[in-house]
């Protein structure tokens, strides 16, 4: 029996790697056909910092702990002739280096195995934290030979894989799409009775303007504005307040795909996004704002009135839009198209 290998990413209760943890091996073994393949995590420890870098997703230290002791796990199975050719190792983070490693012993040893590697965000990205504070070429050269020893690079949108073609080419790196692995929210929120709650759901970072949303709650005191990270909310209490909000804001200047935003139209929150990024080819009109309202702190004061404006009107109209059943079609696109792994699973169970 051929073995499934999935890599982790260190889990944070808050954040949806939390979820990936259990959910992520459940969906690919619901998914496998019976006795297909042996479906193993390889972990990290879980004594490192419990704590995010400021602004950041993970810790910058504790993640090199964490991938770090996965190294040495992977490296321990080609010892004890526990990986077999033809096995699939997919790791939920691309960012990492024991790629380089994995690729080495399977080329070294002779045993052909397939590397999966799932991109969230790197140096090719401006706006990222590995774009804005790194300009070395170490780390474009780097990322590229990671992009060049994984057999299948996945990205959850158009807009993402398109940024990272155009950053390393065409010719010699395999680039494909799929659904992120989070069919599990599609149930997971319960109708409440909704309040007069504006919510902001991202990480308190340059490339998500929280000043903007900081602004706006000055000039709409007739709102209650949530800056999410500010009050540390377990997983539990952040759905909660997803339920009785009626709006998720967005002004990301970085965003490949945007999961916050889905929750907040799987719990009946409206998204309310510019017009780019990612949000172009996944949310539908009525649901975007003109890209120019937000490019900017300057541009954005050019253009406050009218956004205060419109956010008024769309609060006002909230039932509206709710009863007219556009806020559950998109909730039940954007999970058709971009929260459920459909891609990944056709290659790893039918060998496409």
């Amino acid at each position: 029996m051929n073995n499934i290998w999935i890599i982790d990413l260190e889990a944070v209760e808050s954040r949806y790697t939390g979820q990936w943890k259990k959910h992520f091996p459940e969906l690919l073994r619901a998914s496998s056909y019976p006795n297909e393949y042996n479906i193993e995590v390889i972990e990290g420890p879980t004594d490192i910092p419990a704590a995010t870098t400021p602004g950041a997703f993970l810790n910058f230290g504790g993640t090199n702990i964490y991938k770090s002791a996965q190294t040495v796990k992977i490296s321990r199975l080609f010892c004890e002739n526990k990986v077999k050719p033809g096995d699939h190792f997919i790791y939920t983070d691309a960012w990492n280096p024991s790629i380089i490693q994995l690729k080495y012993m399977s080329q070294l040893l002779e045993i052909p195995i397939k590397i999966h590697g799932l991109w969230h965000a790197g140096n090719y990205d401006p706006n990222d934290f590995l774009g804005r504070l790194i300009k070395d070429t170490w780390v474009k050269t780097f990322e590229k030979s990671l992009a060049q020893a994984i057999d299948y690079n996945w990205f959850a949108s158009d807009d993402h894989l398109k940024m990272f073609r155009e950053n390393f080419g065409y010719d010699d790196i395999e680039c494909f799409r799929t659904g992120w692995p989070m069919e599990y929210l599609h149930k997971m929120f319960k109708p409440k009775k909704k309040e007069d709650i504006i919510l902001f759901p991202h990480r308190i970072a340059p490339e998500k303007q929280p000043e903007i949303f900081e602004d706006l709650a000055k000039a709409l005191p007739e709102y209650k504005f949530i800056m999410c990270q500010r009050h540390n909310f377990t997983k539990e209490q952040y759905h909660d307040l997803l339920e009785r909000s009626k709006m998720v804001f967005s002004a990301n200047i970085q965003e490949t795909l945007g999961i916050s935003c889905y929750e907040g139209a799987l719990a009946g929150a409206i998204p309310m996004v510019p017009d780019r990024l990612s949000y172009t080819e996944m949310y539908s009109e009525e649901f975007k704002y003109p890209s120019e309202w937000t490019e900017s702190w300057e541009s954005y004061l050019k253009y406050k009135d009218r956004l205060v404006q419109e956010i008024r009107i769309w609060m006002t109209r909230y039932d509206t839009i709710v009863e007219t059943g556009k806020l559950k079609q998109l909730a039940d696109t954007l999970h058709k198209n971009y929260f459920s792994c459909s891609g990944l699973k056709k290659v790893l169970f039918n060998g496409k």
